[in-house]
C-alpha cells in the first residue's frame, strides 16, 4: 500500500433556493459552506488544519482572490491560494493535478471548490440589479492567487462572431444538426432520439438527492415547445439546454492515504482518482474536420481508461459532460459507450443543474458518493470546456488501485489531426454542412467578455429570427453563412437542410439553390 496514493476523503454539495434575492448567500458563502460540510463528511476533526491548497474554480463572479478569502474564514492558516480560469473541463484538469501534487508529496492536503447563484444573479437582474459579487473591484487589494490554472483563451473565431455566433447553445445545435445528418435520420426520428436521451438524464435526477429539478420529465415533455418550455435553437428546446439558472456550490478533498490514516479517515470514506487525461480539439471549430465527432475525447478519453486498466464495460457510473445532448452523444461515440445505458450520475446540466463552470465537481462528489456503496466500484467523469473544445477526464475506484495515480497529456497526438482552412467573406455556392435557427433574439455584437455572453442564458420569444450555416466550399473550406428569409428558416426546422446548396454573397448572406 503507497502511503502517497491520492484519496478522495471529502465531498459536499450545497443547494440554494431563496425565492428573495436579498436574502440569498453570495457564491463565496456558498463555497465556504461546502468547504465546511466537506471537511465534516470526512468524519474527523482537525481537517482543515491539514489544508495545504485551496483551489477554487472561477465562476461567473469577481472575486480576486476567493480562496484566501475561504482560508481566512474558515481559519485554515496559510495556504496555497489557486484559482481556475473559465471552462467546464477545469474541475477534472484541476482534480488531476492535484492528485500529481499531493502524490509526489508537494502538497498534503488539497480543498478544490466553486459555487454559482445563477438563479438569484437572474432576480437580481429581473429586478434591473447587479449583485455586488458579479463585478470585482478595480482597487481590490487582495494579493492574486498563488496559481492559476487553465487558459483563458477566447474559443469563438472572430470570423464566426462576425455572423452572431458566439453563445454556446448556437455551437451545440449546429454539432447536434450534424450528428443526425451522420446518422441520416429524419429530423422527427432524430428529436424523438434524443428527448428519449433527455428523458434518461431526468429519470437519474428522480434518484439524486443533489438535483436541482428531481420531477420526472418524460421525453413528449422535453421535445414538445410550451410556455416552460420555448424554442432556443433548433432542435433545442429549453429543457435540452444547460439550466444555468441554480444557486449551487461543492468541495472535494484530496489528500494522502499517509494522511487519511493520520487523521483517522475511516477507509468507508476514500474514494481513488485511479488516472485522469486532458486534451484540447483544435481551438476554433472553424478548424475541424467536421463537426460531428472529437479526435479529443477520443484520444484523450480512451487513454484515460488505459492507464486505469479499466474496460467501458466495466465502468459502473458514468458522467459524461452534458451541456447540450450534442456533447453527451458525441463522448459517448467517441469512447464507445452505449446511449442505452445511464450516462450521468446527476441527471445532467439540465436536470442535476448546470452551475456554468462547476458542474463536474457535483458529477465527481455523487460519482464518490455512490463508490462509496459499491464495493469494486469504477467510475468515468469527463469534462468540457468552450465549444466542445478543451477535456478532460479522470478515471475513479472504491478500492485502491495496484498502480499509481497515472496522467498524461494528450495534446501533441490530438494537434495531429486533421485541420479545415477557413475562408472568409467567401461568394459563390456552398454546400450546408450544419445549421441551426435561433429563435426570438435579436444578433448581438461580437463580445470576448464571457459575462456578458452568459448574462443572457436564454432568447426569448418564439418565432425564428435568424439561421447560422456553417458551409463547405468546393474545395474543401469551410464558410460561414446565415439566412434571415422567415418561410426558409421555418422550412429549416421541419426539413432536412444539410447537404443542400446556397448560394453566399461575400457578406455572409446565404440563398438556397438546390433541394436534397
Amino acid at each position: 500500500m503507497r502511503d502517497s496514493t491520492p484519496v478522495l476523503v471529502g465531498i459536499s454539495q450545497v443547494l440554494q433556493r431563496v425565492e428573495d434575492f436579498r436574502e440569498a448567500k453570495e457564491p463565496l458563502e456558498l463555497m465556504i459552506d461546502a468547504v465546511r460540510q466537506a471537511a465534516e463528511d470526512t468524519g474527523v476533526g482537525g481537517v482543515l488544519d491539514k489544508a495545504s491548497s485551496i483551489r477554487v474554480i472561477k465562476g461567473i463572479w469577481g472575486y480576486k482572490n476567493p480562496a484566501l478569502a475561504i482560508a481566512e474564514r474558515l481559519s485554515c492558516g496559510r495556504v496555497e491560494t489557486g484559482l481556475s480560469e473559465i471552462g467546464g473541463n477545469h474541475v477534472q484538469m484541476v482534480l488531476n493535478q492535484s492528485a500529481l501534487d499531493v502524490q509526489s508529496g508537494k502538497r498534503d492536503l488539497v480543498i478544490l471548490c466553486g459555487a454559482e447563484c445563477g438563479r438569484t444573479l437572474g432576480k437580481a437582474q429581473r429586478a434591473g440589479l447587479d449583485p455586488e459579487w458579479l463585478e470585482g473591484r478595480d482597487d481590490d487589494p487582495t494579493p492574486a492567487p498563488d496559481v492559476e490554472y487553465g487558459t483563458a483563451e477566447w474559443t469563438r473565431h472572430q470570423a464566426e462572431m462576425e455572423r452572431g455566433m458566439q453563445r454556446p447553445v448556437q455551437y451545440y445545435a449546429i454539432f447536434e444538426n450534424a450528428l443526425r445528418y451522420q446518422r441520416r435520420e429524419s429530423v422527427a426520428e432524430h428529436l424523438e432520439r434524443i428527448s428519449q436521451l433527455c428523458a434518461g438524464f431526468s429519470a437519474v435526477a428522480r434518484k439524486n438527492p443533489n438535483a436541482w429539478i428531481r420531477r420526472e420529465v418524460t421525453a413528449e415533455e422535453i421535445r414538445t415547445f410550451s410556455p416552460s418550455n420555448r424554442p432556443i435553437a433548433f432542435p433545442y428546446p429549453k429543457l435540452m439546454n444547460a439550466n444555468m439558472r441554480v444557486d449551487m456550490g461543492s468541495a472535494l478533498i484530496l489528500t494522502s492515504l499517509s494522511v487519511a490514516r493520520s487523521l483517522g479517515i475511516a477507509a468507508a470514506k476514500m474514494v481513488f482518482p485511479a488516472s485522469g487525461t486532458d486534451a484540447y480539439d483544435h481551438f476554433f471549430v472553424s478548424e475541424r474536420d467536421n463537426l460531428h465527432s472529437s479526435p479529443a475525447i477520443r484520444i484523450a478519453g480512451r487513454r484515460a481508461l488505459e492507464l486505469a486498466e479499466v474496460e467501458t464495460g466495466d465502468l459502473d457510473y458514468v458522467d459524461l459532460y452534458s451541456c447540450f445532448p450534442s456533447a453527451v452523444q458525441v463522448s459517448a461515440n467517441e469512447l464507445g459507450l452505449s446511449q442505452q445505458r445511464p450516462l450521468s450520475v446527476t441527471g445532467g446540466s439540465t436536470f442535476g443543474g448546470g452551475p456554468v463552470n462547476n458542474s463536474v465537481m457535483h458529477a465527481i462528489a455523487r460519482t464518490a458518493e455512490l463508490l462509496r456503496t459499491t464495493p469494486g466500484g469504477r467510475g468515468l467523469v469527463t469534462a468540457n470546456g468552450g465549444m466542445l473544445t478543451k477535456h478532460s477526464f479522470g478515471v475513479y475506484t472504491r478500492e485502491q488501485p495496484e498502480h499509481e495515480f497515472r496522467h498524461q497529456n494528450l495534446q501533441a497526438e490530438v494537434d495531429r489531426a486533421p485541420k479545415r482552412e477557413l475562408v472568409e467573406d467567401y461568394a459563390g455556392e456552398a454546400e450546408i454542412e450544419s445549421y441551426t435557427v435561433m429563435f426570438g433574439g435579436a444578433v448581438a455584437a461580437p463580445t470576448t467578455s464571457y459575462s456578458s455572453v452568459y448574462s443572457n442564458l436564454t432568447s426569448s420569444g418564439d418565432e425564428p429570427s435568424i439561421a447560422h450555416l456553417a458551409c463547405r466550399v468546393a474545395d474543401g473550406r469551410r464558410t460561414w453563412a446565415n439566412i434571415e428569409d422567415p418561410q426558409v428558416l421555418a422550412s429549416m426546422c421541419s426539413e432536412e437542410f444539410c447537404g443542400r446548396s446556397v448560394r453566399i454573397d461575400g457578406r455572409g448572406q446565404a440563398e438556397v439553390v438546390s433541394a436534397l
